[in-house]
């Protein structure tokens, strides 16, 4: 099974290597066929530190590095 990669931005970059990423996605209501706008907030493993607030990344699934962590920051958009 391939890994999932999502895009997001970088609301939190204040753990030692660990950045929290916040993604949106577009999803219709079931009943009133309303298109809504949806956020999840992952926490990554940002090897270097590298990563500041409001940075758009790339995350991929990684094998869990803590309890809450199991997402890994890819590649750093500017």
């Amino acid at each position: 099974m391939p890994k999932r990669i999502l895009d997001g931005v970088v609301v939190s970059d204040s753990m030692n290597k660990t950045v929290v990423v916040q993604t949106k996605r577009k999803i219709m209501h079931k009943l009133y066929k309303k298109v809504m706008q949806v956020s999840k907030k992952y926490m990554a493993h940002d090897e270097s530190n590298i990563c500041k607030k409001g940075d758009l990344v790339k995350i991929i699934e990684s094998k869990p590095y803590s309890k809450m962590k199991s997402w890994e920051v890819v590649v750093e958009k500017k």
